[in-house]
C-alpha cells in the first residue's frame, strides 16, 4: 500500500471577486492595513469565524488560508486522522492547468500530480479484520461517515474516501489529467481498491455514485462478498439530478454556483432530507471550497457528467442488480424522507431482483448523517448475518 503519511495541508489560493467581469483581489497590494472578512453563521447563537485571505500566488477563485478562527479547526483535526493513499495514473500531456475564464495558470491545488493521483482515505479498526470500505455520495465527502467508522472499528477494518474531486482528494482541472466522467470514475475506483491491496470486501456506497461501484463490482465479483446500497438511484424518474445538483451543470451558472461554498456543501446536504448542519460540520465541508478553486471546477465537471450519463448507468445498474449473474449479495438501506429520490418504485425492485431491503423511516438522502450510528449498527448486522 503506497501511503504519504503526515502530508502537509495543501497550499492554497487566493480568492477573486468578479465585479462585473472584473477580478477584484481580496486584499488590494497598498500601504493600507490589510483586510479581514468576518462570516456569520447560520444559526441564532451569533458566532463570527475570520476569513483570514492574505494575497498569494494561485488560481485567483479561492481564499488564501481559509481560516474560520484562530483556534483549532475541525477540518483540520479530520485531514489529522486520514492518509494519502497513490491510485490510478494521471494521463494526458502532463500541461499545465489553466482556469476556462481568463486562460491564467492555475494553482498547485487544480494541477494534477505528475504520476498518480492522491486520495485521501481515513481507516479504523486493525487490518486483519474483515475489509469494510465506505463510499460517500455526491456532493460529500468521506467526513459523512465519521459516527459509522467507529461502530465497525472493534471487529472491521474500515476505510471511507473521498472520491478525486472531493473532499481532500486530488482536484485536477477537467481536461488536465482527468474529466471527472462516470467511466473515469470506474476505473480509478478500481486502481483504489488494488492499491489497497483488499479482497474479499464489503462495499458500502451512498446516493448517486452508486452505479459506479455497481459496474466496477460486476466485473471483478470475485473480491467482493457484500454490497451495501444507501439510497441509490434505482428507477428511471432517480435518472435526473434534482435541481440542487443540477444548477451546477450550467453553463456559467454553473460554474459560479460551484464557487459558492454555501451553495456547493451546505445546500446540497440540508435540502435532501431532514439533517441540520452544525456549524463545525459545515466548517469541514466547506473548507475545500474556501481554499481553491478546483473544488468548484470539479463539482462543475461532474455535475455535467452526471446529467449526461447518469441515465445509462442507472440503467446498467438496474440490469446488473436483476441478473442471474450477479453473485454478490446486496442490501438496499433506505432513508424514506429522501427529498431527491422517490420511495416509489424502490420496494417493487428489490422484490423482483431478490435483495434486502431495510427501511429508515427517519432518514433522508443522506441516511449516514440523518442516523449514523443506526447505519453503522445495520452494516455490521448485514456483514454478520451474510456469514452465517
Amino acid at each position: 500500500m503506497a501511503l504519504l503519511a503526515n502530508v502537509p495541508w495543501p497550499r492554497s489560493e487566493p480568492f477573486q471577486f468578479l465585479f462585473r467581469g472584473s477580478p477584484i483581489s481580496a486584499a488590494w497590494s497598498s500601504p493600507r492595513k490589510s483586510l479581514s472578512f468576518y462570516c456569520r453563521s447560520s444559526d441564532d447563537r451569533n458566532e463570527d469565524y475570520l476569513l483570514d485571505a492574505p494575497v498569494s500566488v494561485g488560481d485567483g477563485f479561492s481564499f488564501s488560508g481559509g481560516k474560520y478562527s484562530d483556534g483549532p479547526n475541525p477540518s483540520d483535526e479530520w485531514f489529522k486522522q486520514g492518509k494519502l493513499v497513490k491510485a490510478h495514473p494521471v494521463l494526458g500531456s502532463g500541461e499545465k492547468a489553466k482556469d476556462p475564464i481568463f486562460g491564467l495558470t492555475m494553482g498547485v491545488s487544480s494541477q494534477a500530480p505528475s504520476d498518480v493521483f492522491r486520495w485521501f482515505c481515513v481507516e479504523s479498526g486493525c487490518a486483519d479484520n474483515p475489509p469494510v470500505v465506505l463510499m460517500h455520495g455526491f456532493p460529500s465527502q468521506a467526513y459523512s461517515y465519521r459516527k459509522v467508522l467507529p461502530l465497525l472499528t472493534k471487529d472491521y477494518h474500515t476505510i471511507a474516501f473521498d472520491w478525486l474531486g472531493f473532499g481532500f482528494s486530488d482536484k485536477p482541472q477537467p481536461r488536465y489529467g482527468f474529466d471527472y466522467t462516470l467511466d473515469e470514475y470506474v476505473s480509478s475506483l478500481e486502481s483504489l481498491i488494488n492499491e489497497l491491496a483488499v479482497d474479499k470486501v464489503s462495499l458500502v456506497v451512498q446516493g448517486y455514485f452508486s452505479p459506479v461501484v455497481v459496474k466496477y463490482a460486476s466485473n471483478h465479483q470475485e473480491k467482493f462478498t457484500n454490497v451495501i446500497l444507501l439510497n441509490p438511484p434505482l428507477t428511471a424518474k432517480h435518472a435526473n439530478l434534482p435541481s440542487t445538483l443540477s444548477v451546477f451543470s450550467n453553463f456559467l451558472l454553473g460554474e459560479i454556483f460551484s464557487q459558492d461554498p454555501l451553495r456547493a456543501s451546505d445546500r446540497p446536504l440540508t435540502s435532501c432530507g431532514p439533517y441540520k448542519m452544525k456549524e463545525d460540520d459545515a466548517m469541514v465541508y466547506r473548507r475545500p471550497y474556501l481554499t481553491s478553486g478546483s473544488s468548484g471546477f470539479a463539482l462543475n465537471a461532474i455535475s455535467r457528467a452526471m446529467k449526461k450519463e447518469l441515465k445509462r448507468y442507472v440503467e446498467e445498474m438496474k440490469t446488473i442488480l436483476m441478473d442471474k449473474n450477479w453473485k454478490v449479495r446486496t442490501t438496499v438501506c433506505w432513508g424514506q424522507r429522501d427529498r431527491w429520490l422517490s420511495y416509489d418504485g424502490v420496494e417493487d425492485f428489490c422484490h423482483v431482483a431478490k435483495h434486502k431491503l431495510i427501511d429508515l423511516p427517519m432518514a433522508g438522502h443522506h441516511v449516514q448523517e440523518d442516523c449514523g450510528e443506526e447505519v453503522g449498527k445495520l452494516i455490521a448486522q448485514v456483514i454478520r448475518s451474510n456469514k452465517i
